[in-house]
């Protein structure tokens, strides 16, 4: 059970955080923040050895600097402002009725909320599937809406799953005054790929996961009978409660970036450049942050680390190489046989890249499809991959990503007729603006015969429906 500390957030509960950008009069500093971030991911960029004045790249600048004041706004909202008006009389059970009901100790669950924040190691944005549930006391309960809009004010801060569950919880108990509030998060980051194999292995981990729980009142004793009732309501939400993980002091490894294996990976690539790492505590100060603050010690270094994985070192030479080894496997002395249209796919292939657009992590799949005749030889997974993961690793547009690796495979193969679908989950559509959650984005790439030949495509994007839904992606 996560621990409480009853009077941490009483600042935030009586007056607020004592940044109030977006207020009238606030206007001015939140210019001034903006301006520096923007300054900061220009250094950025050009530590990637970006030219920050190319198409695509020109607002980037901008638009990271407003996702990240609105990902992190909670630092300038008041919870009280949310509870404060919320509070509804609602009578208990009637006649001395044995039992518990209504407004004095009826369970009430909020289940499935959807929250992202960011995560206060690595600076990369997770995901959160948040379930609240109080008991009433007192003949009140409160409107369900803010039970949602106070867990994302904690959310839309730098947090670790175990924190942010303490601080919705404590807060929750301090403004509704219940019997007891319960906070159970299913948290989702996404993995740190391992650069040195990534070329050579299609297994890569996509996802970290995590279960953490807190409780106030009635629910700070795990064994008390009402966590039962709450478990249950929850069971059928795919929880499994037995992996649900306590994080204590001693343990603050969920992040990906904090893992022996990441440390390892990370420390393969380059040197960090200091002049990044100060535009990162930079930012952090900007957003109301103290960059010097234990916890975020290491995050600038960290940050910059995850973002040299997309800046284009010796991938180059490990890239030509491969395909100067790829044609060599082709019998160039046949002709495609479009009759027989045998169609030789590659499904599932997974990938991770950088928006260009907003300095946020996208992954997901590839499929690959081309024309092969008897007497044929594939080409090689293998290379395939590395193809993918090649176009990957930098700051990309999925669609610009669709073609490249299209183009690349089409030499490749006489004639040219490849077709390329690519499916991904970009983090920018959930932490930024629409906050569409559980979306995501599939682009097509079509050369040579497969341009014309429709049944072709029907018959390849059957096969990768088909390898979707058997649970291949």
């Amino acid at each position: 059970m996560g621990c409480l500390d009853e009077g941490h957030l009483n600042g935030d509960l009586e007056n607020g955080v004592s940044i109030g950008c977006g207020e009238v009069g606030f206007e001015e500093e939140a210019e001034t923040d903006i301006a520096a971030i923007e300054d900061a991911v220009r250094v950025l960029l050009l530590g990637l050895g970006e030219d920050i004045n190319r198409e695509g790249l020109r607002k980037t600048p901008l638009r990271v600097a407003k996702a990240l004041r609105e990902g992190t706004r909670g630092y300038r909202q008041k919870v009280k402002d949310i509870v404060e008006g919320a509070l509804f009389p609602e009578a208990g059970l009637e006649n001395n009725k044995i039992g518990h009901a209504g407004g004095t100790g009826g369970l009430v669950i909020v289940r499935d909320l959807d929250l992202y924040s960011y995560c206060e190691s690595c600076l990369l944005p997770f995901q959160i599937k948040c379930h609240v549930g109080y008991v009433p006391s007192g003949q009140r309960v409160v409107g369900l809406s803010k039970l949602s809009r106070v867990a994302d004010v904690f959310a839309k801060r730098l947090q670790e799953p175990q924190r942010l569950a303490d601080e919705v919880c404590s807060a929750l108990h301090q403004g509704i005054k219940p019997a007891g509030v319960a906070i159970l998060l299913q948290c989702t980051h996404i993995h740190f790929p391992d650069i040195e194999s990534i070329f050579f292995e299609s297994n890569q981990q996509a996802w970290v996961k995590t279960l953490v729980l807190s409780g106030s009142g009635i629910f700070e004793i795990k064994s008390a009978g009402v966590w039962s009732d709450f478990f249950c309501l929850l069971k059928f939400r795919g929880i499994e409660i037995e992996k649900i993980h306590l994080i204590g002091s001693s343990d603050q490894c969920w992040c990906p970036s904090l893992s022996a294996l990441s440390a390892k990976v990370s420390s393969k690539i380059i040197p960090v450049n200091p002049a990044m790492v100060t535009a990162v505590s930079s930012i952090l100060n900007s957003l109301g942050e103290d960059s010097s603050r234990k916890e975020l010690a290491g995050t600038p270094s960290r940050f910059v680390k995850w973002l040299l994985n997309f800046q284009s070192i010796d991938m180059d030479v490990k890239l030509n190489g491969s395909l100067c080894g790829g044609i060599d496997t082709l019998n160039l002395n046949r002709e495609v046989n479009f009759n027989d249209k045998q169609i030789h796919c590659e499904l599932n292939l997974p990938f991770w890249s950088q928006c260009e657009h907003h300095i946020l992590p996208f992954h997901g799949v590839v499929h690959i499809g081309y024309f092969l005749s008897e007497g044929f030889n594939p080409i090689g997974k293998s290379l395939v991959q590395s193809i993918v993961h090649f176009y990957g690793l930098k700051l990309q547009v999925q669609e610009r990503l669709t073609r490249q690796i299209a183009e690349t495979i089409a030499p490749l193969l006489l004639g040219g007729h490849v077709i390329v679908v690519v499916e991904a989950s970009h983090t920018c559509m959930i932490s930024r603006g629409i906050e569409k959650f559980g979306s995501s984005t599939a682009t097509i790439a079509v050369l040579g015969h497969f341009s014309t030949d429709l049944a072709a495509r029907a018959a390849f994007l059957q096969r990768v429906a088909s390898a979707t839904t058997s649970g291949g992606q």
